[in-house]
């Protein structure tokens, strides 16, 4: 028990009482939490305890984040501290989106930050940092209305390769040699600058301050003799036709996973993964689930830091691919005429502080070449490439992976 809420309680009662929490609910796969109608409908007729026990998390560890996020709402001041003046254009902007699991820790960080060096950075700043859940169409139509580097923000902080490869959006100021790696890592961490993989952009344009991996979490009971699967090959076989639950709505790693299955697999492999996809299922009808005989997916790909909400000892299993766990970078972009404005701003962005609040805090393994990224070194991962990405139009990729995918399924 807490004083905020019960498990007993809906999923509306809880998001209409604390809205910061709609974030986490759609996370871990109730999307119509987007939807104000829908969360008045399905919402309503789903608990926090049946939500979680369909999902088979850990009861525990899932109310110590709600109630984390709901504190700490409390407490943050999610503005800048340093005030945009109304007769005063601001000397830097910064827009992006942040990981919901870590938003609140960065932002509070940053507003500390800011504060402590407000007398030395003597400058106005206007900045939006949203949660990644509210999308990127926002920053998606800026960037298409723009013309000139004047009509961009300074720094830019997301993930998704859409966002930053498609020539209409911020490939068109790529071209034109607009952003500069300012980091100054001569190497990065080393689980991101080994013999198989570097994710230090050659073209010293692109930063990457962490990854947001891609997991299998697998429900041993629905197994019914099949092996534990182990690789994202096993993953596109027959025998997991049907069986495998998507993150369709994070389209950062959605995107991600089509473009490396992909490079890898061709068309063929596209299709194969979208032979795998398991319907979804309204949460309505998963609540009258124990009336009827239910497909559940054996095999869930989730980013990898919600597979520590599960239970100890029970049926889901986090299986880390042996191929490597497909990532989605953090990118942080920053323009090259602003540098001495903004290398402060980015000093703290690719801090070993921010590195360590991605790491331990998300799950999200940092570039920064001080931080442990708490992943065992024979854990690899998957990265699209930068060769691969200079050689293809990402954008025209994505479509037509898209595109494939939906016909297969």
């Amino acid at each position: 028990m807490n004083k905020y809420f019960d498990i007993k309680d809906s999923l509306y009662d809880i998001v209409k009482k604390y809205p910061e929490t709609i974030s986490l609910f759609i996370s871990i796969g109730f999307e119509d939490m987007k939807d104000e109608d829908k969360r008045k409908t399905l919402g309503k007729a789903i608990s926090l305890e049946t939500a979680l026990s369909m999902k088979k998390i850990n009861v525990g560890t899932f109310t110590d984040r709600l109630i984390e996020i709901i504190e700490d709402k409390k407490n943050i001041i999610d503005e800048t501290l340093i005030q945009k003046s109304e007769n005063k254009e601001a000397d830097v902007r910064i827009d992006g989106v942040l990981p919901c699991p870590v938003r609140i820790p960065l932002m509070d960080s940053f507003n500390k930050w800011m504060d402590n060096e407000k007398d030395n950075l003597d400058i106005i700043v206007d900045y939006e940092l949203k949660a990644a859940s509210s999308g990127i169409d926002w920053l998606k139509e800026s960037l298409e209305e723009a013309d000139s580097e004047e009509d961009i923000s300074d720094i830019f902080i997301s993930a998704g390769f859409d966002l930053f490869f498609d020539k209409n959006l911020m490939g068109k100021f790529k071209s034109k040699d607009v952003f500069k790696d300012m980091t100054g890592f001569s190497r990065l961490n080393t689980d991101f600058d080994n013999e198989y993989m570097n994710l230090k952009d050659p073209d010293n344009q692109y930063s990457i301050i962490g990854v947001v991996p891609a997991v299998f979490l697998v429900n041993t009971e629905e197994l019914n003799g099949r092996e534990l699967p182990k690789s994202w090959e096993d993953i596109l076989s027959e025998e997991f036709e049907n069986r495998v639950s998507l993150p369709i709505g994070d389209f950062d790693l959605f995107n991600a996973i089509l473009l490396n299955i992909h490079k890898r697999y061709g068309e063929d492999g596209v299709k194969r993964l979208g032979k795998s996809l398991l319907k979804s299922m309204h949460p309505s009808e998963m609540v009258k689930s124990h009336m009827k005989k239910m497909e559940r997916p054996v095999v869930t790909i989730m980013p990898y830091f919600f597979t520590k909400m599960t239970k100890e000892g029970g049926p889901m299993v986090a299986v880390w691919p042996s191929d490597g766990a497909i990532i989605s970078p953090i990118f942080l972009l920053t323009k090259k005429s602003k540098e001495k404005e903004i290398k402060p701003f980015v000093d703290f962005f690719a801090s070993k502080q921010v590195g360590e609040i991605l790491a331990h805090n998300g799950r999200f393994p940092s570039t920064h070449p001080e931080v442990d990224n708490l992943v065992p070194k024979d854990q690899k991962y998957m990265w699209l490439g930068w060769d691969y990405i200079s050689e293809n139009d990402i954008g025209e990729k994505i479509k037509i992976c898209e595109k494939i995918f939906n016909e297969s399924i």
